[in-house]
């Protein structure tokens, strides 16, 4: 392989990485400290959909090298370095998207009428014990809230 050709795939791997971002496969830190409960009872529950960004940036590294070898593909030359470079992006992108097809579940968009009277929703994966009128109890704070039936 010439100097060239190394340079090139070098390029495109980089590019690959770049547009993956600076994705981390380790889990979040687990809390600690004090936690806040609260009371009320559930109004609303709402399907939805919940990203699992467990996985970020994978999608986007595969896509942009795959794209990036079939850009290489490509006629010669300069041309063939333009299309690797487009083939690199666009494949990036492409997998992405297709990443995110795949990293989701089905959630409930809960709301709860807190014993305060104040409503307060929570996303959280589908929890088919939970139904309008149960008497609930909201655990932690942020991402980490959770409603569970009291």
């Amino acid at each position: 392989m010439s100097l060239s050709k190394s340079l090139n795939s070098l390029f495109v791997l980089f590019l690959a990485l770049t547009f993956a971002g600076c994705a981390s496969n380790e889990p979040a830190p687990a809390q600690t400290g004090m936690q806040t409960i609260l009371y009320g009872v559930v109004e609303k529950i709402t399907p939805t959909t919940i990203s699992d960004e467990k996985r970020p940036g994978v999608g986007a590294v595969l896509g942009g090298v795959g794209g990036g070898l079939l850009g290489s593909l490509v006629g010669g030359g300069t041309g063939r370095d333009v299309a690797i470079a487009v083939g690199a992006i666009g494949g990036a992108i492409a997998g992405h998207e297709v990443q995110k097809k795949y990293d989701t579940q089905p959630g409930s968009e809960i709301t709860v009428r807190l014993d305060s009277g104040v409503l307060v929703v929570v996303t959280q994966p589908v929890d088919p014990d939970l139904k309008v009128g149960d008497k609930v109890m909201i655990q932690g704070q942020g991402e980490s809230a959770r409603v569970t039936r009291t």
